[in-house]
């Protein structure tokens, strides 16, 4: 029997607080979804800096040590929806921040110099709303998120269940 520890599922994201959460979730909800769409639970609703993939639970307390990376808190705007291909609804900034595009960059040197790779596709900072929603209509428009961010986190996925792992920040 095969007793060995299951690798961590984890990423780097912007975690909402409760307010964020509840706008982002009614800008989920303006949507009329088509049928099989697969709208996110509030509860995951996040932005995503840095996927890491599976990683070893013995590498966790140096990465969670490795990312606390110099960062100055910005305001992020969302204000509207797009269909992505594939089927992937996403709410997107008005403009990227420069302090967004900064804590991406000194995230992906701390990926470097723990000896991970950073995806080398360019950033497109967004927000899930549902995946599988080909032909969904994309609401004209919806409330406006103004978010301050001031903190980022390391997160784990298991078994469809999220777990902030270490908070930066505020």
């Amino acid at each position: 029997m095969d007793t060995a520890p299951q690798p961590s599922r984890l990423f780097l994201a912007l975690w909402p607080d409760a307010a964020v959460r509840d706008s982002l979730r009614a800008w989920r909800d303006a949507w009329t979804w088509p049928r099989g769409a697969s709208p996110v639970q509030a509860d995951k609703l996040h932005v995503t800096l840095h996927f890491l993939g599976d990683v070893a639970g013995e590498q966790i307390p140096e990465l969670m040590a490795g990312f606390a990376v110099p960062f100055s808190p910005f305001a992020l705007r969302f204000e509207h929806g797009a269909l992505w291909h594939k089927g992937i609804a996403v709410l997107e900034p008005a403009a990227t921040p420069n302090g967004l595009l900064a804590l991406h960059a000194e995230l992906s040197h701390a990926l470097v110099g723990l000896g991970l790779q950073p995806e080398a596709r360019a950033y497109r900072p967004h927000v899930t709303m549902a995946r599988r929603a080909g032909g969904v209509a994309v609401p004209a428009d919806g409330p406006v998120v103004d978010w301050w961010v001031d903190r980022y986190v390391l997160v784990e996925s298991r078994g469809g269940v999220y777990t902030v792992i270490k908070s930066y920040g505020a």
